[in-house]
C-alpha cells in the first residue's frame, strides 16, 4: 500500500542508524523528538525538552532502559515519568514530573513516530530494504507532495520516504529494491548524492529567479 496512505506515521529514522543504548534527534514536521532504544532494544520517542530545565533529551544517555537527561542526570522511562533524580536519590519523582511520549514501530528496517493515536500500522515497504537516510537543502513539497518518490538511482529500483524538517529543509529515508547486491547498494548510493546535488541546485536557481 503507498506510503501516503499512512500519514498517521512519520518515518524518522533507520534501525541501522539506532543501535542499543543510544539516543538521536527525530526529525519530524512538527519539530524534533528524542527518539532512543534502551539496552534490551526497545524503542521510545519523548518530547525533546526535559521539564526540569528544558534541555534537549536527544543530547542526553541512555543507560539500561532509561534515557538521562545530559543536563542534571534526570532519567526517564518508556511511558516518558520521571525515575530518577541524582541531587535527591531517594525521591520518588512526583508523577506530573514526565516528558510527553509518541507511539513508535520499527518495520523492515525503517523506525515510524506516531504524532497522534494511529488507526492503523504503518506500511511494510514489501520489496524494500534500507539504503541510507540524506538531509537535503529543499523543501518537502518540492521533491513529493505525498512524502513517497518511486524512481531508479543507477538503474535500481528506489523508494525514497521524505519528511519535511523545517526551515525549507527535508530528509530522505532511501529504500533500495531487497534484491540489490552489496555492489547495487554503493552505486545507488552514489548516484542518490548526485541526485541530492541536482535537487538543491534546482532550489537554490529557483530561489534566485
Amino acid at each position: 500500500m503507498p506510503v501516503e496512505l499512512h500519514r498517521d506515521w512519520i518515518p524518522v529514522a533507520l534501525s541501522a542508524d539506532l543501535p542499543a543504548a543510544t539516543v538521536v534527534p527525530a526529525h519530524t514536521p512538527s519539530g524534533i523528538l528524542a527518539l532512543w532504544r534502551s539496552e534490551s532494544g526497545k524503542l521510545t520517542a519523548l518530547a525533546d525538552r526535559c521539564p526540569h530545565r528544558g534541555m534537549r533529551l536527544s543530547y542526553g544517555f541512555v543507560r539500561g532502559e532509561a534515557l538521562s537527561c545530559i543536563y542534571h542526570g534526570w532519567s526517564y522511562g518508556r511511558t516518558g515519568q520521571c525515575q530518577r533524580i541524582p541531587a535527591h536519590p531517594d525521591l520518588t519523582p512526583p508523577a506530573a514530573i514526565k516528558a510527553a511520549s509518541y507511539a513508535t514501530e520499527e518495520r523492515n528496517g525503517v523506525i515510524w513516530i506516531a504524532q497522534n493515536e494511529p488507526q492503523e500500522p504503518p506500511p511494510t515497504l514489501d520489496g524494500f530494504k534500507p539504503l541510507r537516510s540524506m538531509p537535503l537543502a529543499v523543501d518537502a513539497d518540492r521533491l513529493s507532495p505525498t512524502g513517497e518518490v518511486r524512481t531508479e538511482f543507477a538503474g535500481i529500483d528506489m523508494l525514497l520516504l521524505i519528511v519535511a524538517t523545517g526551515n525549507g529543509e527535508a530528509v530522505a529515508h532511501i529504500m533500495i529494491a531487497a534484491s540489490a547486491s552489496k555492489d547495487d547498494c554503493v552505486a545507488a548510493s552514489r548516484a542518490a548524492e548526485g541526485w541530492r546535488r541536482d535537487c538543491e541546485r534546482l532550489a537554490l536557481e529557483d530561489r534566485a529567479s
